[in-house]
């Protein structure tokens, strides 16, 4: 194998492999943990189920990032590797993973590794991989796929909005008389993800419409202008389609795509929430 482009499950893509067998898009799962049961985010992951078990339970879920030997197993799997992990200011997986290729170098001197902070989740690490399997095509060598790569995750900006405040009641984030209110006047948070990697809540609105109104003013604000943009939804494929049609009548040139989120990104967004990535500027 000559690529592996490898990134933990914060990224709601699936593993695959190129039709010719050259390109391997990886990915290392998380744990997440409801109660006395603990949720692999892999493939055979169901998060409604995972979601069902959350939400039973009275005390905070939490999550555990993937360690250095899972990162080290897909690091081995080829001659260039490209990893990409969820913002490090929320995780500990870019950690395991420069371990891990420490590890790899030390047995094979000659590969060649980068690990990549997205400073993000979800839908920003699909647009990057996307990105990067195009330069793979187009015979970009290794060290200036890495260059566009880095430059590429600086200009991807992330939205998000949700409608379900139970995780941050739990993990005290948020008073559980603001979320009995949040969610008897169904109240949405829409937030953002700061150039350093945090998250930051910019607004709160009554209904799911708002909400789209305020993530397409957060879209033109912060620089799209068209082009590629990706929505993760939690279990709510009627607001994305939604979202991902308003875009297109705002920007006549957008490129939208939808997929479902994974395990860590429904864990974040909670049932019914959606994150949003988009380029800035063209």
């Amino acid at each position: 194998m000559k690529w592996n482009i490898v990134t933990d499950s914060s990224c709601d893509l699936f593993p695959s492999i190129s039709d010719d067998g050259e390109v391997m898009v990886s990915s290392v799962p998380f744990v997440i943990s409801a109660g006395n049961q603990d949720f692999v985010d892999d493939e055979t992951l169901n998060p409604a189920l995972m979601l069902d078990a959350m939400e039973g339970e009275r005390a905070a879920s939490r999550t555990s990032c993937p360690s250095p030997e899972a990162w080290l197993t897909q690091f081995e799997q080829a001659d260039n590797v490209i990893a990409i992990t969820i913002s490090s200011q929320l995780s500990g997986s870019m950690n395991s993973a420069q371990v891990a290729r420490g590890m790899a170098m030390a047995k094979h001197p000659g590969k060649k590794i980068a690990v990549l902070d997205s400073r993000s989740t979800g839908p920003e690490l699909v647009l990057c991989v996307e990105e990067i399997k195009r330069r793979i095509a187009e015979g970009m060598k290794f060290e200036g796929i890495v260059l566009f790569a880095t430059n590429y995750l600086n200009r991807v900006q992330v939205s998000f909005a949700l409608c379900s405040f139970d995780n941050l009641v739990k993990n005290g984030r948020l008073s559980k008389v603001s979320g009995f209110l949040a969610k008897t006047l169904r109240m949405w948070g829409v937030g953002i993800g700061t150039q350093e990697g945090r998250i930051e809540v910019v607004g709160r609105v009554r209904g799911a419409t708002k909400a789209m109104k305020r993530l397409l003013f957060e879209m033109g604000d912060r620089g799209y202008r068209g082009g590629r943009a990706s929505i993760s939804h939690c279990c709510n494929p009627e607001l994305a389609t939604s979202l991902a049609e308003r875009i297109r009548q705002e920007w006549a040139d957008a490129d939208v795509t939808i997929q479902p989120t994974r395990g860590l990104c429904s864990y974040y967004a909670e049932r019914g929430g959606v994150i949003l990535a988009f380029e800035q500027g063209r």
